[in-house]
């Protein structure tokens, strides 16, 4: 929990606003909110998820920040879209059941690395 708080403070002190700031549009004092800041009062999700808000950002990213989280297996694309990579393992003679269920009757190619 620490980490999350470190995270929210350096945040909050990037983007030039004040604990005052912060504890108005939490609807709590500047005190209160410091003390969540300081890990002496609990942080609810409920706070978490509107001190995400008033940063531009999800939660999850306030969690891993500075990195940003990206599921796994998913990447942008230069047009803006989204790729997808599905990798499954399976025995051979479960891979024609599973392919059927997952594609239907579709045509699709499979690419063996």
């Amino acid at each position: 929990m620490n980490d999350i708080l470190d995270n929210i403070r350096n945040l909050r002190l990037q983007r030039g606003y004040s604990q005052g700031w912060m504890g108005q549009k939490l609807g709590m004092s500047q005190n209160g909110y410091s003390l969540i800041e300081a890990g002496k009062r609990g942080l609810p999700y409920a706070d978490l998820c509107q001190i995400a808000i008033i940063f531009g950002m999800s939660v999850i990213d306030i969690v891993t920040y500075p990195e940003k989280w990206a599921p796994a297996g998913l990447t942008q694309t230069d047009e803006g879209g989204a790729r997808v990579i599905l990798q499954i393992e399976l025995k051979k003679d479960k891979k024609d059941q599973v392919m059927k269920l997952i594609f239907g009757d579709n045509n699709i190619e499979i690419l063996n690395k």
